[in-house]
C-alpha cells in the first residue's frame, strides 16, 4: 500500500518548482500601491491625488476620479435615503455604463452588498436571484424596466432606481456607437430617475470605509448547468485579485489605458473594467458590448495600451476590410481568451506581424476564486505556452496554491498525476449564498474543489484538461473536449465549435462536435470533410462525429451552452 503524500511536504516541492520557473523581474508578492485598504478608499485615494484624470471614458463621456468619487458618496448617501444599511443586497440590471461605476462604488462606500444581474436575464432569472438575495433595491437600465414591472409583484422589491444610456452617449461621440445603443429613453412611472437624483443630492460627507471583509458582492455562478449559485465576496477579495495581478498578470499604472467591453455584471468585466483600471489610477476605455470597429476606433483615439477579448475578436479584427486603417502601435499587452475559439501559434503569429504585440491567454480561474488566479506572461518565447500541452495555464499568481487530488477520494496526487484541481487563495469565496450544503461540498479544509481535471507538470506547470461532468471515455480512454475544440478551431473553415458526448452501447461514449461554419464555407463544406481533416491530426478514438448548425447556443459571457447542444 503506497503511503498517502503529506501535504505540507508537497506544498514545499511545489513551491520550489514555481520559484525556480518564475519570470525574471516579475513579483513575487501581491503589490498595493495604496496598502491593503478597501477597494473604494483606493477611488479616494486617487481623487485626492489626480482628480482630473479620466477614469471612465465612454464614447466620449468622461468620469474624472474627482467625479466618479463625488457622485457615488452621493449614490451611498442616496440609498441611506431609501432605508438601506450595511449588508443590505441592491441588485445591479444594467448594461456597461458609467452609471454601472458610480452605483458600484456607492454600494461599497454605504458596506451594502452589490448583486450584479445579467442585462440578459429574462424575468424568471431576474425573480430568482431578487428572491434569493432578498434585494428590496434595485438599479436597472429603463430598457429592461418591463422585466422589472414583471417580478416586482413576486419579489421583496420596494424601491426602483432607474438610469438610461441617453444620459451618457454624447450627441458627437468620439466613436462610433452601435445603432443598438442609440435608443429612445423609456418612461419608468414611480422609479427614482439616478442621475437627477444625484445632482439634488448636492454636497454629502464621505462615509467612513467599510470592513475589508464584510460581504460586499454576491457574484452569481454562470449558470451553464442548473440554477446559479451567489459567490460571497468581500472587498479584500476584489483589492488582493488586483494586487495579485499587478505588474504580474498585467503591468499598468497612472498613464495606462484599458479598454473593456466585457459585462461587468460577469467576474472577469468586473475585474478587468471595475477593479484593475482603478486600482491603479489607470483610465478605462468601456465600450457597452463588442464592436470590432468601435474597438478599432478606440484604441486609436484613446491610445489604448492594455485590452482583453476573446480569441474570437482577435481574428474578427485581423480578418476585417478596415483593419489596416487604424493605429494600434499604442498596444502593449493583449490578453486573449479561448471560449469558442482557441488561441493557437497561427493566429499568434498573424497578430504579431500586423500589431507587433504578443497574443497572451489571460489566466484560469472562477467566480468561486474571483477569477485571474494563474498567469501565463512572460511563457510567450518560442510559443513554450501553446507547445505545453494540455492546456497551458501557467503558474499561480502571487498567494494562490494549487494541489491535484483524486476525485473520489480527495487523495493528494504526486505531480504529473491528472486529478482534480483544487486551489488555495485569499480571494476564495466566503461561501454559498444560502446554500450551506453546497458550501460545505466545495470548501474542504480551506481548498476549493474545482471540478476541474487538471495537473502539475515536473516544472510546476499548471495544466487544464476540462470540466470533469465533461470528459468522456471512449473505450476507456479519456477524452477531454476542450482539446478537441483546441484543434477544430485550426479548420480554415470553423468559426466555433462545441464537443459534447453521445452514450454508445460500443464504445461507452463518442464525441459529437457540434460546429458553426464561417458563412463563406457553408454549403461547401461538409461533415465528412472535416473528419477527414480530423483524422489526420488526432488519435482515432478522439475523432468526433460532426454536426453543422446554423449558431451554437451561447452565455451571456461568451460561452458554449454545453446542456443544450447535449439535449
Amino acid at each position: 500500500m503506497v503511503a498517502a503524500l503529506n501535504e505540507k511536504d508537497f506544498l514545499e516541492q511545489v513551491h520550489a518548482l514555481w520559484r525556480k520557473a518564475w519570470p525574471k523581474d516579475t513579483p513575487r508578492e501581491p503589490q498595493y500601491p495604496h496598502g491593503e485598504v478597501a477597494l473604494s478608499e483606493y477611488l479616494r485615494a486617487w481623487a485626492r491625488r489626480q482628480p482630473d484624470h479620466p477614469a471612465v471614458i465612454f464614447y466620449g463621456h468622461t468620469l474624472t476620479y474627482a467625479d466618479l468619487d463625488r457622485q457615488s458618496d452621493r449614490f451611498a448617501a442616496l440609498l441611506m435615503s431609501k432605508g438601506v444599511g450595511k449588508g443590505d443586497r441592491v441588485a445591479v440590471f444594467m448594461p456597461n455604463c458609467p452609471q454601472f461605476h458610480i452605483v458600484f462604488f456607492g454600494i461599497l462606500k454605504l458596506g451594502a452588498v452589490h448583486v450584479p444581474v445579467s442585462p440578459l436575464s429574462r424575468a424568471f432569472e431576474l425573480a430568482y436571484e431578487l428572491n434569493d438575495t432578498d434585494a428590496e433595491v434595485i438599479v436597472a437600465q429603463d430598457q429592461l424596466i418591463g422585466t422589472v414591472d414583471q417580478v416586482k409583484g413576486e419579489t421583496r422589491l420596494r424601491e426602483v432606481i432607474v438610469t438610461s444610456l441617453a444620459d451618457v452617449i454624447p450627441a458627437a461621440p468620439t466613436i462610433p456607437v452601435p445603432d443598438s445603443l442609440r435608443v429612445p429613453r423609456i418612461e419608468a412611472p414611480g422609479a427614482t430617475d439616478l442621475m437627477p437624483a444625484l445632482a439634488a443630492m448636492g454636497d454629502v460627507a464621505p462615509l467612513p470605509p467599510a470592513g475589508l471583509d464584510d460581504v460586499a458582492a454576491l457574484n452569481y455562478t454562470g449558470g451553464t448547468t442548473g440554477m446559479p449559485k451567489g459567490c460571497v465576496h468581500t472587498q479584500r477579495d476584489m483589492v488582493y485579485t488586483a494586487a495579485a495581478n499587478h505588474g504580474i498578470g498585467l503591468t499598468s499604472n497612472e498613464n495606462s489605458v484599458f479598454l473593456s467591453f466585457f459585462p461587468e455584471f460577469w467576474i472577469a468585466g468586473e475585474n478587468l473594467g471595475l477593479i484593475f483600471p482603478l486600482f491603479s489610477g489607470a483610465t478605462l476605455v468601456l465600450l457597452a458590448r463588442w464592436d470590432a470597429v468601435g474597438v478599432l476606433a478606440a484604441i486609436e483615439t484613446y491610445k489604448v495600451s492594455i485590452m482583453a477579448m476573446p480569441v474570437d475578436g482577435a481574428v474578427e479584427m485581423m480578418d476585417h476590410p478596415r483593419f489596416k486603417e487604424f493605429d494600434l502601435s499604442s498596444l502593449s499587452q493583449v490578453r486573449v481568451v479561448s471560449f469558442v475559439k482557441k488561441l493557437n501559434a497561427g493566429y499568434r503569429q498573424r497578430w504579431k506581424d500586423l500589431t507587433g504585440t504578443i497574443l497572451a491567454e489571460s489566466a484560469w480561474g472562477m467566480t468561486e476564486t474571483h477569477t485571474s488566479n494563474t498567469f501565463t506572461t512572460g511563457f510567450q518565447d518560442n510559443d513554450f505556452d501553446l507547445n505545453s500541452q494540455p492546456i497551458f495555464v501557467g503558474l499561480p499568481v502571487p498567494g494562490a496554491e494549487f494541489k491535484v487530488t483524486d476525485f473520489e477520494t480527495g487523495d493528494l496526487l504526486p505531480i504529473g498525476s491528472e486529478g482534480e484541481i483544487r486551489v488555495r487563495t485569499p480571494a476564495l469565496l466566503k461561501g454559498y449564498w444560502n446554500k450551506p450544503e453546497a458550501t460545505a461540498e466545495c470548501l474542504v479544509d480551506g481548498w476549493l474543489r474545482t471540478g476541474d481535471i487538471g495537473l502539475i507538470d515536473t516544472d510546476g506547470f499548471i495544466h487544464f484538461l476540462g470540466r470533469r461532468k465533461e470528459m468522456l471515455k471512449v473505450k476507456g480512454m479519456s477524452v477531454f473536449p476542450p482539446e478537441i475544440e483546441a484543434l477544430l478551431g485550426q479548420h480554415p473553415a470553423v468559426l466555433g465549435s462545441g464537443v459534447v458526448g453521445r452514450e454508445d452501447p460500443g464504445k461507452g461514449q463518442v464525441p459529437v462536435a457540434f460546429i458553426q461554419l464561417k458563412p463563406e464555407a457553408i454549403g461547401t463544406v461538409t461533415p465528412a470533410d472535416i473528419q477527414a481533416w480530423c483524422k489526420e491530426r488526432m488519435a482515432v478514438y478522439k475523432v468526433p462525429e460532426v454536426r453543422i448548425i446554423d449558431a451554437l447556443p451561447m452565455t451571456a459571457t461568451g460561452k458554449v451552452k454545453k446542456q443544450e447542444l447535449t439535449a
